[in-house]
């Protein structure tokens, strides 16, 4: 599920790129929280 909702974030992230500057930072915003939470995933899953 976390894979899914990063996708569709980075998604949104290139649609905010191509169509307008005004939701593109926010949606910057919602994509390095995506990323930092792959991340924690990752490190997470290495430990156990």
């Amino acid at each position: 599920m976390l894979w899914t909702i990063a996708a569709v974030l980075v998604l949104l992230w290139i649609f905010g790129l191509v169509s307008s500057y005004t939701m593109g930072g926010f949606i910057h915003v919602l994509l390095i929280i995506a990323i930092v939470l792959i991340v924690f995933n990752i490190i997470q899953g290495r430990r156990s």
